[in-house]
């Protein structure tokens, strides 16, 4: 996205087809409308994933532990764009190999505070070993985890966590392509 001062969501009719768009600030209320999103999980070398903290000062679901990385595609923006442009918004995180793991994610959901989250939301992963520097308007705290570990902790305790993530997760768990970055080979 170039340097527009309004960012805007793409509305959706049920069947996934634009309908139109709307400034982002206006679009999360009691009665938010569907809209096109996305959910990015971000790997390292290690196997790692990065989950995140979001800042207290978000509308919704201030202070839960989350994916990596959410975000709203601008019209006409490729979603794997529209996956870079928010990892280094909000983490500082140059990615690699942004891919699509499903697009078969919707969600709507309601937070304590009465806003509701409404979206057609594609899962993509992507790799990166750089560090975060995440914006503190955006992200408050994050860690690199153990998958495996972050599915323990979802079920055990869904609460603490964003509700889109441990609805991704419980998806995600039946997929067998959805993996952390393989190991790479060691030589001599």
């Amino acid at each position: 996205m170039s340097n527009r001062a309004i960012e805007h969501v793409v509305l959706l009719d049920a069947n996934h087809q634009q309908i139109g768009i709307m400034d982002k600030s206006q679009v999360h209320t009691a009665h938010t409308p569907l809209h096109l999103a996305f959910s990015c999980y971000v790997f390292n070398a290690d196997g790692q994933l990065l989950v995140t903290r979001r800042a207290t000062s978000k509308v919704a679901w201030p202070g839960v532990w989350t994916n990596s990385v959410c975000g709203h595609p601008q019209q006409g923006e490729a979603m794997a764009d529209a996956v870079r442009r928010r990892c280094l918004y909000e983490m500082g995180l140059p990615v690699e190999e942004v891919e699509l793991v499903t697009d078969n994610f919707q969600y709507r959901e309601v937070d304590a505070s009465g806003i509701v989250e409404n979206e057609y939301c594609p899962i993509f992963r992507a790799f990166s070993d750089a560090t975060p520097a995440p914006r503190a308007s955006e992200v408050m705290d994050y860690q690199w985890v153990d998958l495996e570990a972050l599915y323990q902790g979802a079920d055990a305790a869904p609460w603490a966590f964003s509700p889109w993530m441990v609805k991704q997760l419980a998806l995600l768990r039946t997929l067998e392509h959805f993996t952390p970055a393989t190991q790479p080979v060691q030589v001599g």
